[in-house]
């Protein structure tokens, strides 16, 4: 439709997929995928009233945890980089001879 953009998955996206893989043309789906109902979304917080913008990490979220959740997962990680050895970080002999 050279009109695209990657947006959120949800029921008007997967409604206008369907629609496009019925041979749908623009005008079909103009309403759907109007600025306007967009906006919507984010006014009123309903995911499904629009299309919305989303990125490729998308597909990396599995879950949306609390604020406190996600702090704790930060600093646990963060723990356990700190805590492990720095072998990386490290030149030996050993290494500088095998390179």
């Amino acid at each position: 439709m050279r009109n695209t953009a990657r947006v959120a998955r949800n029921a008007i996206s997967q409604q206008v997929v369907e629609l496009e893989r019925g041979g749908a043309k623009f005008d079909e789906v103009r309403e759907l995928v109007a600025g306007t109902r967009g906006k919507i979304v984010y006014e009123t917080g309903d995911p499904d009233h629009g299309i919305w913008s989303a990125g490729q990490i998308q597909g990396l979220i599995h879950d949306v945890p609390s604020c406190a959740e996600l702090i704790g997962r930060i600093v646990s990680e963060a723990e356990d980089i700190i805590r492990r050895p720095p072998r990386r970080m490290v030149v030996t002999r050993a290494r500088v001879a095998a390179e």
